[in-house]
């Protein structure tokens, strides 16, 4: 007579599946990415990887996909940090927010002063003074990442929010001052949806994530035709999604709209 265990045989560990779920998995992959890049760009292979990176799918450049698409939804997963840090968190005070605030400021105008100062003699270099204003917060983050738990939250929320703020100051410059002609029609449409979404969640209370996401897709699109860096998209979304409780589990604390499309965005 032989007695069979209910429980499921004992599985090895997986060094790889537990690397995937730190923390550094993130920053490892884009330093990987960015090394390998930078190797075929300067190899041989630069005809092939441009090509690649111009061609074609769906009506727009891989380039686009990748700047306007994927970083508008790594701009909602920051967003979406960054809302929650202000309304439940460490930015939750105006002198919290004050610090990385006015270090995005400082951030954006120091460089720009800085390059200005370097081609004052050179008039259409003088035009680029807004290039060294931005931040990249993919790499900056990426950095962090690599650090994992042994660098504190305070020091990476401090960092997401100047970078992010950073950011949308140097796309509100582009627009000011780089955008040849604003669709007009499409930033009106782009400002219908915000207000809807708005509404569904300050008026009708909506919790459910998939409505915010459906209306997200035109936001996105609105937002790209109008001439403004389509990235816009993601932080506007963010905004808009709510961070009350579910009515059906209140007392759970991380049940809301936003803890929830976080932890989806997260991996």
């Amino acid at each position: 007579m032989t007695i069979e265990s209910d429980h499921a045989p004992h599985r090895p560990p997986s060094l790889f599946r537990d690397f995937l779920r730190s923390e550094a998995a993130g920053g490892v992959f884009l330093m990987a990415a960015a090394a390998a890049a930078l190797v075929v760009a300067n190899s041989p292979l630069a005809g092939a990887y441009f090509d690649g990176l111009h061609a074609y799918v769906g009506g727009l450049s891989v380039l686009h996909w990748i700047n306007d698409g994927l970083m508008a939804l790594f701009f909602l997963l920051v967003g979406l940090e960054i809302k929650r840090e202000m309304l439940d968190g460490q930015l939750a005070t105006w002198s919290r927010r004050a610090l990385p605030g006015l270090a995005a400021v400082g951030g954006m105008a120091v460089p720009a002063a800085i390059y200005v100062a370097f081609n004052l003699e050179d008039r259409s270099a003088l035009r680029g003074w807004a290039i060294p204003a931005a931040t990249d917060i993919a790499f900056a983050l990426g950095v962090l990442a690599l650090l994992g738990k042994r660098v504190p939250v305070s020091l990476k929320v401090f960092l997401a929010a100047l970078a992010i703020i950073d950011d949308l100051g140097a796309v509100l410059i582009i627009a000011v001052f780089y955008t040849a002609e604003l669709n007009v029609l499409a930033l009106g449409a782009a400002a219908a949806i915000l207000a809807a979404l708005t509404a569904m969640n300050m008026v009708l209370r909506i919790r459910k994530v998939w409505p915010y996401l459906l209306l997200g897709v035109p936001l996105w699109a609105a937002v790209y035709f109008s001439g403004v860096h389509a990235t816009v998209a993601g932080v506007l979304l963010a905004l808009t999604i709510p961070l009350r409780h579910t009515p059906a589990r209140p007392d759970s604390p991380k049940d809301s709209p936003l803890h929830r499309l976080e932890h989806w965005l997260a991996p």
